[in-house]
């Protein structure tokens, strides 16, 4: 973390000093431009005079024109130079008698004239090597053409300053702006920028290490407690919970963690449960087998039908258990055997229904099968398996038949609704609390322990009707019955391609 907020930083401040220093020697570079432009002024109203003289530019030389702009402003240098050397200050003194007469002073040269011919040499002083201010200028006409001094290219980048006579612009002189300022402020500016450049450095890395130090600290606390609580799930401890206070992603992933935990410490309540649920139903049967065994073999009981028919109910009851907490196993591996086809809900549901009436008759119960879906033919057809539908449509009506009282009603009636077909099945009283109808489908869930087991309940057939219907595609769903009962809702799919 200090390496990549210290790599961020300095490449912050290398980019700034580029970018800097670019800018930097534009600037300079148009502001030295433009002191070269200030002095060639005089160089300016040379050229304006003599072009007025002259009346155009004729007294360009016709050959060596490359080098006369540097012969010209060495020619005004020396000029400069001459008359500076001519003049001396004169300070007020007293008066004095007056003294012999000097010798005459050397004549002065003459002014520059209009005309090349008239402007004076000076053949003793030798001619200055070319300034580097003289190899970057050029002369223009009006129209931009070349007249004289440096050819610029194309491409070249150049300053310009008007020529003008009476108010007229008839050239320009031109500097080429030179890739390096050639200022000393702008070298010096330059350099003090890059000796500031280790301060910036080791103020980068200062603020880098800070930087690292506070995000370490901000992140590696609620990554320490993640790591810790994984280490916990793993050795068993689900109670465990991190606080989940924080609102960036971390504090999300300590509430995934903290739902992750109530799962698993669900999960681990059910399957203690679980077991301890199948030991107590798998002993009942065995306890009452080894009685009446033990009964048998101390010549207490005799053999007789009686107690081979109690005998043999305890088996299978036993049978029956195992049956279903197999078919439950394998519905939780999704190894469930299903072989869907084309049935007609509705028609199955009233034949297995009908195959109950007389035990319905026998618990003084009457069965009642509403209206269906007879709008059209095969209107609630499905594809499922039968023999699982007719294995849940059995569990469901065992049910009924376990806990509704006596001089009650079990109806069935059933409904299309769009693509799916609901089946509904109400009983009568008693009815299921509030609170009791979300746990109807849990395994080994009673809604009064006792009452269930009075009726030789084990808690498994609603749960397995759940998993053989949704194995299938469907739902069931559990609610009250307008009739005071219980209603249990079978919801599936219809077969494609019925209308």
């Amino acid at each position: 973390m200090f390496a990549s907020v210290l790599l961020a930083i300095l490449a912050v401040a290398a980019c700034a000093v580029l970018l800097l220093r670019q800018n930097v020697l534009a600037g300079f570079g148009d502001y030295a431009a433009g002191i070269e432009l200030d002095r060639l002024e005089e160089l300016s109203t040379t050229l304006a005079r003599r072009y007025r003289a002259g009346n155009g530019w004729g007294f360009i030389p016709a050959t060596d024109r490359q080098d006369w702009i540097a012969r010209e402003l060495a020619r005004l240098q020396r000029l400069r130079e001459v008359g500076a050397a001519s003049v001396t200050p004169v300070a007020p003194v007293a008066p004095v008698p007056p003294a012999p007469p000097a010798p005459p002073a050397p004549p002065l040269p003459p002014l520059p004239g209009p005309r090349v011919a008239d402007v004076p040499v000076v053949p003793d002083l030798p001619a200055p090597g070319p300034l580097p201010l003289a190899r970057r200028v050029s002369l223009l006409d009006a129209q931009g053409a070349w007249l004289a001094g440096r050819r610029p290219g194309p491409d070249a980048a150049t300053v310009r300053r008007a020529v003008e006579v009476d108010g007229r612009t008839v050239g320009y002189l031109a500097v080429v702006r030179d890739a390096r300022p050639g200022d000393a402020l702008a070298y010096a500016f330059l350099q003090q920028l890059t000796s500031s450049l280790w301060q910036i450095v080791a103020l980068a890395v200062g603020l880098s290490a800070l930087a690292a130090v506070l995000l370490a600290r901000h992140f590696r606390s609620p990554i320490r407690q993640l790591a810790a609580g994984s280490r916990a799930l793993s050795e068993g401890h689900f109670d465990l919970r991190l606080p989940a206070h924080r609102s960036d992603e971390l504090g999300d992933l300590a509430r995934h963690f903290n739902a992750l935990a109530a799962r698993l410490a669900g999960a681990e309540q059910a399957r203690r449960q679980w077991v301890a649920d199948t030991s107590h139903e798998l002993r009942t049967p065995l306890a009452v087998l080894r009685a009446q065994l033990e009964a048998l073999q101390d010549g207490v009981r005799s053999a007789t039908p009686d107690t081979l028919d109690a005998m043999l109910r305890q088996v299978l009851a036993l049978n029956k258990l195992i049956d279903e907490l197999y078919a439950l196993a394998r519905a939780d591996v999704g190894a469930l055997e299903c072989k869907p086809v084309a049935l007609d809900l509705w028609a199955l549901a009233c034949a297995e229904a009908r195959g109950c009436e007389a035990r319905f008759t026998q618990a003084g119960l009457a069965l009642e099968l509403g209206p269906g879906p007879t709008s059209a033919p095969n209107m609630a057809q499905v594809r499922a398996d039968p023999d699982r539908m007719r294995q849940v449509l059995a569990n469901l009506f065992e049910n009924s038949l376990r806990y509704t009282a006596a001089g009650g009603r079990v109806q069935l009636h059933a409904q299309v609704d769009g693509a799916r077909v609901h089946l509904h099945l109400d009983d009568t009283a008693p009815g299921v609390p509030d609170d009791a109808l979300a746990h109807l489908g849990d395994r080994f869930y009673r809604v009064d322990a006792s009452r269930s087991r009075a009726h030789g309940g084990a808690g498994l057939g609603l749960a397995l009707c759940r998993r053989l219907v949704e194995a299938q595609g469907g739902t069931l769903a559990f609610a009250h019955a307008p009739p005071g009962g219980l209603r249990a809702t079978i919801t599936l799919p219809r077969a494609e391609g019925q209308a």
